[in-house]
């Protein structure tokens, strides 16, 4: 019977409205969770049944080490549209890709209708030593994993 072992968490890329991305150093899924909604009528059991409510989908926070130079601003700049009002235009469907260890896609992540709601460039420090990192934490109306 033929091995089959379990995805490792640090190969992945990034593909943004199709433009892939792989310079990131952290991608943090948040859950997806279903509300569940208490119900019950007079003439049922005594007890309450269980209904679906909504389903919520947890934020997506990407960290990347800070570049210039390229296509180094788009993240900021996406953050900028969005904070003018530009919402509705600035949607994006996000995939996250998981590869293996000789780099083949086998699992994605499709999260659909994704805007920033966070930016975050890191601090700075006059004693430091550490890459400086920007944040960008995405809100969304769906994710879905498709293999």
């Amino acid at each position: 019977m033929a091995r089959n072992d379990p995805l490792r968490n640090f190969r992945f890329r990034l593909e943004i409205d199709n433009i892939t991305q792989a310079g990131f150093s952290d991608v943090a899924i948040a859950e997806t969770t279903i509300d569940a909604v208490d119900y019950r009528e007079g003439n049922d059991p005594p007890h309450v049944r269980k209904l679906s409510g909504l389903t919520k989908y947890g934020n997506i926070t990407l960290k990347s080490g800070m570049t210039v130079g390229g296509s180094a601003l788009d993240l900021f700049k996406w953050h900028r549209d969005v904070s003018t009002g530009q919402v509705t235009t600035s949607r994006k469907n996000v995939a996250i890709v998981v590869q293996d260890e000789s780099g083949q896609d086998k699992a994605r992540f499709v999260v659909t209708d994704a805007w920033p709601v966070k930016y975050d460039p890191s601090d700075l420090s006059g004693k430091g030593n550490e890459v400086m990192i920007e944040l960008l934490e995405l809100v969304n109306e769906g994710i879905e994993r498709m293999a």
